[in-house]
C-alpha cells in the first residue's frame, strides 16, 4: 500500500464492515456493508447489492456487528 495517497481515514472508520445502513433514496431497507475499498470510486460496497455506493448515498443505522477486537481485558 503506498502510504503517500490520500485515503480518508475518518470515512474508512464509519463504513466499516458490518455496519448497517440504509439507501437515503430508499429509508426502511436495509443493508450491510460489506467491504470499503478506498481506492474504488464509488468505495462502499453493500451485501446482496451489486451497485457500489457513495457515503453521501448512505445513512448509518447501527454499528453494532463490525469486525474489530475489543479492548477490554477478559478474564477467565
Amino acid at each position: 500500500m503506498n502510504v503517500d495517497t490520500a485515503i480518508d481515514w475518518d470515512e474508512a472508520f464509519e463504513y466499516l464492515p458490518g455496519s448497517l445502513v440504509e439507501l437515503k433514496a430508499q429509508p426502511g431497507i436495509l443493508y450491510t456493508i460489506d467491504f470499503y475499498e478506498p481506492m474504488m470510486v464509488p468505495p462502499i460496497w453493500l451485501v446482496d447489492n451489486p451497485r457500489p455506493r457513495y457515503p453521501h448515498e448512505l445513512r448509518t443505522v447501527s454499528r453494532r456487528n463490525e469486525r474489530v477486537c475489543s479492548l477490554e481485558s477478559q478474564l477467565v
